[in-house]
């Protein structure tokens, strides 16, 4: 069998790019407590101590924009300007308008939002139907933010990063090769404790022990220090993390970002979608793992094509496996927002650590296929 290693990345909460998505997602929430028809397609833009918040927000909703952006950064963790942001003093700049009429006259009737290509996976490598080396990256990426908040690793700041590389054998992940982590954290923490504490609470308390060997590299903070980070090392934008998002690189992307954007977008509501029946492909032994693709036309309601590639892994014909989907669900905008019941505000849970393979998730339910 071919032998490869594949490698996956994920970030902490306080990237600065995903403290971007955290915030947009967190407004785009509030707007849908108080209005399930909201539609919002909202920006964040964090730099050295400020926040820019734009975008197109049509609502019934009255939201303190600025309060929630604080409360948020808050959340995060950021609390010092010096060495990343402080939710008390930052700048907050916010340019908000409504929904362009061009547009809402195709979604009003139920159309789709934008025109575009959208992507579904799954695989059996994993009890999420993951694939591996996102799955891992995914789970440090958690754990690190999980022992700075408990205080365990008390010396750790927000801003973090981990990646992942897998050893391959046909489709079969047989080892890891090698661990990354690189973690903010304070001056007065040495290289060596923090390599120490990092491998002992992170990596060994998430990687299975059969996936490590005398082989397994680990790395932690390689260039040595990592004290500034979040905005101040690093400005943040919405949907520059739309790999780490989804599925590491293994499987294609479309192209459109998730945060900030309600379910009429089909950059959004479509990936989720398409992942619920990629998953169920494979969950119900259609193949050992499968991608979707849908188009869509702006105004329109149904996709213009659908595409299913199984590797070489389908249990019955692809043609099959089409027809199914086909008569199974109703890939429309309407039909979708319906059937995975997207105008609650769950998005705020989708942020970090990967929009897919969270149990959850209603996207995430195996069904009878």
């Amino acid at each position: 069998m071919k032998k490869y290693f594949f490698t996956s990345e994920s970030v902490t909460e306080g990237h600065p790019d995903k403290l971007a998505d955290y915030i947009s997602d967190t407004i785009l929430d509030e707007a849908l407590k108080q209005d399930e028809n909201s539609r919002v397609a909202v920006e964040t833009f964090v730099s050295k101590d400020k926040v820019t918040i734009a975008g197109q927000i049509t609502t019934k909703a009255q939201i303190n924009i600025e309060e929630l952006v604080r409360k948020t950064i808050q959340e995060i963790g950021f609390d010092n300007s010096k060495t990343d942001m402080d939710y008390r003093t930052c700048d907050i700049d916010i340019n908000i308008t409504k929904q362009s009429p061009d547009i809402a006259m195709g979604v009003d009737i139920g159309g789709a939002g934008d025109q575009g290509i959208m992507f579904g996976y799954a695989c059996s490598e994993t009890e999420n139907y993951m694939p591996f080396a996102i799955d891992m990256a995914h789970k440090l990426a958690k754990k690190l933010t999980e022992v700075r908040k408990t205080k365990e690793i008390p010396y750790l700041r927000p801003d973090g990063k981990t990646q992942v590389t897998v050893e391959y054998e046909g489709d079969t992940p047989k080892r890891i090769e090698t661990i990354l982590v690189s973690n903010q954290h304070l001056a007065t923490a040495s290289l060596e404790q923090m390599k120490k504490d990092i491998t002992e609470k992170v990596i060994r308390a998430v990687v299975p022990e059969k996936y490590l060997d005398e082989n397994t590299k680990i790395y932690v903070n390689p260039t040595g220090r990592f004290v500034i980070g979040g905005p101040l090392g690093d400005t943040g934008l919405t949907g520059r993390k739309i790999i780490v998002d989804t599925y590491g690189g293994y499987a294609k992307h479309g192209g459109g970002a998730f945060s900030g954007k309600d379910a009429s977008k089909v950059d959004r509501s479509a990936a989720y979608m398409l992942r619920h029946i990629a998953k169920n492909i494979v969950a119900n032994g259609y193949a050992k793992k499968c991608e979707v693709q849908v188009s869509y036309a702006i105004g329109m309601e149904q996709p213009l094509s659908i595409y299913v590639d199984t590797f070489g892994t389908a249990t019955i014909p692809e043609d099959k496996i089409v027809e199914l989907i086909k008569n199974k669900f109703d890939l429309s905008p309407k039909g979708m927002i319906e059937y995975l019941d997207l105008k609650k505000p769950i998005y705020r849970q989708t942020t970090n650590y990967g929009h897919l393979g969270k149990e959850n998730l209603p996207w995430e339910k195996i069904i009878k296929f």
